[in-house]
């Protein structure tokens, strides 16, 4: 599986300019709260919060 963390910082980096809450991710991709929160914090690298990652970079566009 691919590492996954310079995604992961991005995104953070990309809500905290923006204001952006783990709530609001979770609620806009359909998922818990706890379970974003695993994701963000790197605690769940499944193929499903890998998909996750990918689909938030690629929505936002984060670069």
């Amino acid at each position: 599986m691919p590492e996954f963390n310079p995604g992961l910082e991005k995104i953070k980096a990309y809500m905290k300019d923006n204001h952006i809450l783990a709530v609001d991710l979770a609620t806009t991709y359909g998922i818990k709260k706890s379970d974003m929160s695993d994701i963000l914090n790197g605690k769940d690298t499944s193929p499903r919060a890998a998909k996750i990652i990918v689909k938030i970079v690629r929505d936002l566009t984060i670069r």
